[in-house]
């Protein structure tokens, strides 16, 4: 039986035949649906025949469209059917109109297939191809391809697509990784959702829900029903995913039906559109979320929304906080947190688990009282994060940054209530036999099963569930309490110190810009004199005395023209007084980050007033922040090495060095 890695080779080859008419970044627009159509035609072939000569009987009689459709699922066995008269071997039997056959054979299909061609937008490329005179040529070769269900199971079939889709991608040098997720950290994700669950699952009335809301070709909802096969559940596992990339959407959509994914009640199981602005399953709650979206997808285009959603507070999605407008990430996991089930065993409701692939930027970004804190504050303070776990780097196919996977849940079991795991697995990998994009190392997933077209490995996914399962401090497993990671944002002031002086040059600047107040500025300057005053709240007192007598009365701007101008900032001057205490100095503003488990008052006398002791705290700015530091808290010490080491390799260079001089010299 081959493997997905020979088809794709095999298919690989023959997109190469439409270099000419189609360059290299273009073979993606003919090969994925027409694959997809290929594997339509094998899945339909045993009751294709039952099913046109059943549309044929059916002709001119009053069940038409959804009704008719119905009908003629149930005689192809599918939740879909082709009623044309063609299938691939009859359109070959017409070379010179196969571009004709070859459309009114996608038409035959079911609405429900036929939507989906639309989104894959394939009725220009069989114009196209027709026109360069290589679409029968194509056909032919796809004909070719066995994709029967008896040859191709499921699995292999979507480890097909994102073969492809991956070597796509990479010739258009566009993200592969906002289409899929590598297969490995899929299966981690998986295990790792489902740790706590096999028992519900072995319960043959249980019925389970799963959405990713940045599906892409469908690659993790296909990985969760295998963990069900596998572990031989009970329970039924509905999934259903949204994207909102077309190509994506429809192989995604095509491996749904062709898999017989029952609808549940929650419409059909993988929708078009963009999941910020147009929620396709509005008001659904699931059991269980898994996702991997684009790193660092940029919202702006849809901020009107978004904020107005934000604005409607708790009963929109967005009610905890809006990140960065070039970061998107946190607002796909607080999409999937408002459809949490809620925790009420008595009416079979155990609440939600989510899966969420994130670069490091959602740990830390934004400070206290912005966006991405409150975001943090709000998941921890509720207690819904359980767990992260950091992934080694070079493990994507678009990037090779460090990536972490949030455990998000509203049912933390008893021992996990007011805590956060930290799992450290940046060491744990393999290197590729062969680099993928930027994919250069992956988790060891054990032994190979048959039919698969890997070598055996060390079963590092098994390690770090384990690790993760086990739930103990350790050198790469850290326990940490909700608060660990609040901090409050304290405002330390310092008070604003000005000293008086009237120079001739200053006068002459101020009555340029208020000549009206001369007499008053003359009757200052008289008194006043033009010696430096160290004290600005005595000067100040003054001025409003020779005022008062004068009866003049200035407006607010003229008085702070007035300071501006005839002030200086002095360290060595008197404090400037307002109200019972003291005027701050913007300029000495300063913060200090306090742990929420740190006495405010005792941090500040101990940590600040040594230093400032003029300082005070205003509280009326503190705002609460949380930040995950991954590095702080796995920081490993490296002591330098010896001085007598390193002098001994800088004399062995310079030796080197003088020895290579000498033979191009002698």
């Amino acid at each position: 039986m081959a493997t997905h890695t020979d088809l794709s080779n095999l298919i690989w080859e023959i997109a190469n035949l439409l270099r000419g008419p189609y360059r290299p970044p273009q073979y993606e627009r003919v090969m994925l649906p027409l694959v997809v159509l290929r594997r339509f035609d094998c899945v339909l072939a045993d009751t294709k025949e039952a099913v046109v000569a059943e549309a044929k009987r059916r002709e001119g009689s009053k069940i038409q469209g959804d009704a008719l459709d119905s009908k003629l699922n149930q005689v192809a066995g599918h939740r879909f059917h082709n009623r044309a008269p063609y299938d691939f071997r009859k359109l070959l039997g017409d070379p010179d109109n196969i571009n004709q056959h070859l459309q009114t054979y996608i038409n035959g299909f079911s609405a429900n297939v036929r939507k989906i061609f639309e989104y894959f937008e394939f009725t220009a490329e069989i114009e196209r191809m027709h026109e360069a005179g290589i679409l029968f040529l194509i056909v032919k070769e796809i004909a070719g391809v066995d994709l029967h269900p008896n040859k191709v199971k499921n699995d292999q079939m979507g480890l097909l697509f994102e073969n492809l889709i991956r070597r796509f991608n990479e010739l258009a040098n566009e993200t592969a990784g906002d289409h899929f997720t590598p297969r490995e950290v899929i299966t981690l994700m998986v295990d790792l959702l489902f740790i706590e669950d096999d028992a519900l699952f072995q319960q043959s009335a249980a019925v389970k829900t799963m959405l990713d809301p940045a599906c892409g070709t469908g690659g993790m909802l296909a990985e969760a029903q295998s963990y069900m096969r596998s572990h031989g559940a009970a329970a039924k596992l509905y999934v259903y995913g949204q994207d909102y990339n077309k190509r994506a959407f429809a192989t995604a959509a095509s491996d749904m039906l062709m898999k017989q994914v029952d609808h549940n009640g929650h419409g059909e199981n993988i929708q078009f559109g963009d999941t910020f602005t147009d929620d396709k399953f509005e008001g659904h709650k699931f059991d269980y979320f898994i996702a991997n979206p684009p790193f660092g997808v940029d919202w702006k285009k849809q901020q009107k929304d978004i904020v107005a959603e934000h604005e409607r507070g708790k009963s929109g999605r967005f009610h905890a906080g809006l990140p960065r407008v070039n970061d998107g990430s946190l607002l796909f996991l607080q999409h999937m947190i408002s459809k949490f089930e809620d925790v009420d065993p008595a009416n079979n409701k155990h609440g939600s688990r989510a899966a969420i692939v994130f670069s490091g930027s959602p740990l830390f970004t934004g400070g206290a009282g912005g966006g991405e804190s409150n975001i943090r504050k709000w998941i921890i303070e509720e207690d819904m994060l359980e767990a992260i776990i950091a992934l080694p780097e070079q493990m994507f196919y678009n990037t090779g940054i460090g990536t972490y996977i949030w455990i998000v849940t509203n049912r933390k079991a008893k021992a996990r209530k007011g805590k956060i795991q930290l799992v450290d697995a940046r060491d744990t990998w393999i290197p590729m036999r062969r680099s993928q994009g930027d994919k250069r190392r992956k988790i060891g997933e054990g032994p190979a099963l048959p039919g698969d077209d890997r070598t055996d490995e060390p079963d590092q996914i098994a390690d770090i569930v384990r690790r993760y399962g086990q739930f103990v401090q350790g050198e790469q497993s850290k326990i940490f309490d909700n608060d660990d990671f609040g901090y409050t944002r304290v405002t330390v002031e310092r008070p604003l110190r000005l000293r008086y002086q009237m120079t001739v040059e200053d006068k002459a600047r101020f009555l340029d810009a208020a000549p009206h107040l001369l007499d008053d500025i003359q009757a200052i300057d008289k008194e006043l004199g033009r010696e430096p005053l160290m004290d600005w709240n005595a000067a100040s007192k003054a001025i409003e005395r020779i005022l008062k007598q004068r009866g003049s009365k200035w407006r607010a701007a003229d008085e702070k023209l007035f300071r501006s101008v005839f002030t200086t900032k002095d360290a060595g001057a008197e404090k400037v007084r307002k109200g019972k205490g003291f005027e701050p100095d913007p300029d000495l503003r300063d913060f200090e980050n306090i742990p929420l488990k740190v006495d405010i008052e005792a941090f500040f006398a101990r940590e600040v007033l040594p230093h400032v002791p003029d300082a005070w705290m205003d509280r009326s700015k503190d705002k609460v922040g949380y930040e995950i530091n991954f590095n702080r808290h796995f920081y490993k010490f490296t002591p330098p090495r010896p001085l007598a080491l390193i002098d001994a390799e800088l004399k062995e260079a310079e030796e080197e060095i003088l020895r290579l001089l000498r033979e191009v010299t002698e």
